[in-house]
């Protein structure tokens, strides 16, 4: 149910906040994410960064680092995901409480970066996991992990609890827990996450035909 935006605003000119049961959920989780505490690589620097005074992480309440996967509820992916490393970035994951969110730092966990045509760098965190806000850059800077962290506040804030455009993590029917690859003969098995991972397809010509 939408609140009328004239009574609102009358009634915040005398003091009362007026909000739904719905706004003051997400409003309680956008200003109290907790990141885990893990970095991979070099972009694992920028975010240590952006926790120091000069950027003040903890202005918008995400300051408190838990060294606990059960005590997170947003994993930044700073850094390279190497394939060794990919299963035990989507078992830390499985093990977060609900609701949770990924940020996907820097051009090697979007992409695997300069190392994406290196045999054993996986081409991007989302082929295993679902990621909510991506920050590019080789390392992006403290800022734009700020930049970041805004851009997810402002999608928890839209959230809808109820519904058939309800978020994931309230609807009883959705996945909390995804399938952890395992290191194979020559590449991870499964290689993606089928369920949350669909690649575009790829269009060749040959000789002025697609093919």
């Amino acid at each position: 149910m939408e609140i009328d935006s004239m009574l609102e605003d009358d009634m915040k000119s005398q003091g009362v906040h007026v909000t739904s049961f719905e706004q003051l959920i997400n409003w309680g989780r956008s200003s109290s994410l907790w990141p885990l505490q893990f970095g991979l690589a070099c972009c694992a620097i920028e975010m240590i960064a952006a926790t120091m005074a000069k950027y003040d992480m903890a202005r918008f309440g995400a300051e408190v680092f838990r060294p606990s996967p059960r005590q997170a509820d947003l994993m930044i992916v700073a850094g390279t995901v190497t394939k060794k490393m990919a299963p035990q970035v989507v078992r830390l994951y499985n093990q977060m409480a609900e609701p949770k969110y990924v940020i996907a730092m820097g051009a090697c966990a979007i992409s695997g970066g300069p190392f994406k045509e290196g045999y054993n760098v996986l081409k991007g965190i989302d082929r295993f996991i679902p990621v909510d806000v991506v920050i590019p850059g080789c390392p992006p800077r403290p800022e734009a992990l700020l930049d970041g962290l805004l851009t997810l506040r402002a999608q928890i804030a839209k959230e809808k609890l109820m519904g058939s455009h309800r978020a994931r993590h309230a609807d009883p029917l959705g996945t909390a827990a995804f399938p952890v690859p395992e290191c194979g003969a020559h590449d991870l098995e499964p290689t993606s996450n089928r369920e949350i991972w669909h690649p575009l397809p790829v269009l060749r010509e040959v000789e002025g035909v697609e093919a």
